[in-house]
C-alpha cells in the first residue's frame, strides 16, 4: 500500500495559478505512475495527468494541456501538478493516485489520497 499526503490548493482568482503537491510513502517501489484526479461537485471523477518515475513520461487530459504541468522529485517522492490560467470549470476536489502502471492509474485502480480543495472565482 502506498500512502499519498496532498498538500496545497486554495482559492484563486480566474487566470491565476496554483500548485498541489503529494508525498508518497510506504510500498511506493509498487507504484511506477502517479497521477492527478478530479472531481468537482455534481460530476464524475475524471483523470487530469500523470507522470512515471522512471521514464517522465506524462499524459494529460485535453482540457488542461499547456496550462498545467506535472512533475516529480524522485528523491522526495512527491509529484506536483501546476496549474496556470485556472477557469472556474477548474474548480474542483484534487486527488493524489499512485499506480502500478500509467494505463491502471488513469482507470483509477490504486492508492489514493484524501484530496485537496482548488476552487477558482469568476
Amino acid at each position: 500500500q502506498v500512502k499519498l499526503v496532498e498538500s496545497g490548493g486554495g482559492l484563486v482568482q480566474a487566470g491565476g495559478s496554483l500548485s498541489v503537491s503529494c508525498v508518497a510513502s510506504g510500498r511506493t517501489g509498487s507504484a511506477e505512475a502517479m497521477g492527478w484526479f478530479r472531481q468537482a461537485p455534481g460530476k464524475e471523477r475524471e483523470f487530469v495527468a500523470c507522470i512515471t518515475w522512471s521514464s517522465d513520461t506524462t499524459v494529460y487530459i485535453d482540457s488542461v494541456k499547456g496550462r498545467f504541468t506535472i512533475s516529480k522529485d524522485n528523491a522526495k517522492n512527491t509529484v506536483t501538478l501546476q496549474m496556470n490560467a485556472l477557469t472556474p470549470e477548474d474548480t474542483a476536489t484534487y486527488y493524489c493516485v499512485a499506480g502500478a502502471t500509467t494505463l491502471l492509474l488513469r482507470s483509477g485502480i490504486g492508492s489514493w489520497g484524501q484530496g485537496t480543495q482548488v476552487t477558482v472565482s469568476s
